[in-house]
């Protein structure tokens, strides 16, 4: 079992192109429609939402396409609330117009930045907060508004179906990573699974080396003339306090001022399969208001599942610190009546078999102010480099925690290590589609706006 099912939205350029070269272009599902829930007052779950397959409607300038593409899904949200969401739009050719304004909404919570917006109590409930939890693993009260709007304008405003998501037809660790260990093995490269490690040795201001402890505890290093540090901000956190070379830079040190968030995922094995009106699903405030929830019916999504007799349901959780410390039995038992208030075939089914895996700081938290702390790729170490989502001043724009971030940051990675050696070509990497005319007309009229604003001292209406 992995530790959580991942989405491949529309707009991963970088991934799709992987795959094809792997020979694993089959790996993904078509574009699938998700459900959005939430519990009632008294506790009932009822549907508060669908995101349709956006590509599959006549294409439409974006907001526009997705405005008129949901007017049937939206259960509870009056024309007027799903209006008072607009003005992200305003707010997010403001962040973007200059790396300084970005930097100032950082410092804001995204919280803060729907209510100066005017964004109406139910659109924030209904549509907003749940969104956010299940997106970037978080509460908007706790999250910085400029990555809110970053992700926003990725994964929903880039263009109509830029929402469209997809699945792996299977495991990600058999459908996409063992193939390209084997690329990376048939390249000459070797993939040491289960090493931690525990050191850097430097020379000269440079990195000439890596130690490391395998699974047997005994401890090895690698000789290296360039380093990339593809690892998360809790992994960079322990890599920092083993090698003091590295805590004695700011730019690393800095790792200790971020934060990740708590995640689980359970899987279930049932006496039966039922149908499900949708085969992903997004819940809002089952399991307390900070925390996000999902579940898949994987009978449905799964190639080596769709013709079981039994059932298998997967369900995830973000910022599930206090359900970490639940039992095993607590969490099955949860996640089955979770799936069973949305979808009644799941009502009275038995399990078979279950799987707990609690992933603790698994996945990066923008909070506010954290644009700061978080590093470039390039250091002050010329033959070391950092790559994950968590890292800013990328020169794509594949924005927002993802694997498509992860991936392309990595290459970027790969070309700065080319360049710092002195040999080799950095790799390609795709282009996300760039702004359609309106919004890129918008963003350079708001650049020049904020020139002169700034000239004169005049802030932005946005901004506290």
């Amino acid at each position: 079992m992995e530790a959580g099912i991942k989405g491949f939205w529309k707009h991963y350029p970088a991934i799709e192109l992987m795959l094809r070269d792997l020979g694993a272009a089959d790996a993904l599902t078509d574009f699938e429609v998700s459900g959005f829930w939430k519990r009632d007052g008294r506790g009932q779950a009822r549907l508060i939402n669908e995101a349709p397959v956006f590509g599959s409607r006549p294409r439409l300038p974006t907001p526009l396409g997705q405005a008129l593409w949901t007017l049937p899904y939206f259960r509870s949200l009056s024309l007027a609330d799903r209006a008072s969401v607009l003005p992200v739009m305003a707010a997010l050719v403001d962040a973007r117009s200059s790396p300084r304004r970005f930097a100032d909404y950082d410092e804001m919570s995204a919280k803060e930045l729907f209510s100066r917006l005017g964004a109406t109590r139910a659109a924030y409930e209904e549509f907003l907060k749940p969104t956010l939890l299940v997106a970037l693993f978080a509460p908007p009260e706790q999250l910085s508004a400029a990555e809110t709007l970053a992700a926003l304008e990725f994964y929903a405003l880039r263009s109509q179906d830029a929402f469209d998501v997809r699945w792996c037809r299977g495991s990600v660790v058999d459908r996409i990573f063992k193939p390209l260990v084997r690329r990376i093995q048939g390249q000459g490269g070797r993939v040491l699974g289960g090493h931690r490690v525990t050191g850097v040795a430097m020379d000269g201001g440079k990195v000439t080396g890596v130690t490391a402890a395998g699974p047997g505890g005994e401890t090895t290093t690698f000789p290296a003339d360039a380093v990339v540090f593809a690892v998360g901000i809790e992994g960079m956190k322990r890599i920092v306090a083993a090698c003091p070379a590295l805590a004695a830079r700011s730019e690393f040190r800095a790792s200790a001022e971020l934060s990740s968030v708590d995640c689980i995922s359970v899987r279930l094995w049932l006496d039966r399969a039922p149908a499900t009106q949708f085969p992903c699903n997004v819940l809002a405030e089952f399991d307390g208001p900070t925390t996000g929830g999902t579940f898949f019916n994987l009978n449905a999504l799964q190639d080596e599942f769709k013709d079981c007799k039994e059932g298998v349901l997967a369900a995830d959780w973000y910022g599930a610190s206090a359900l970490c410390m639940e039992s095993d039995e607590a969490l099955v038992a949860r996640a089955l009546a979770n799936a069973a208030a949305c979808e009644p075939g799941y009502r009275g089914a038995a399990v078979l078999d279950s799987a707990v895996a609690r992933a603790r700081s698994a996945v990066t938290h923008f909070s506010p102010g954290s644009l700061k702390s978080r590093p470039t790729q390039a250091t002050t170490i010329p033959n070391a480099f950092i790559a994950g989502d968590w890292v800013k001043g990328v020169p794509t724009r594949a924005d927002g925690l993802s694997q498509e971030r992860a991936l392309v940051t990595g290459q970027v990675a790969a070309g700065l290590v080319c360049e710092a050696l002195g040999r080799g070509a950095a790799p390609f990497i795709p282009p996300v589609p760039e702004d359609e005319p309106h919004i890129a007309a918008a963003k350079r009229v708001a650049t020049r706006v904020r020139g002169v604003a700034d000239r004169v001292g005049l802030r932005s209406p946005f901004l506290p």
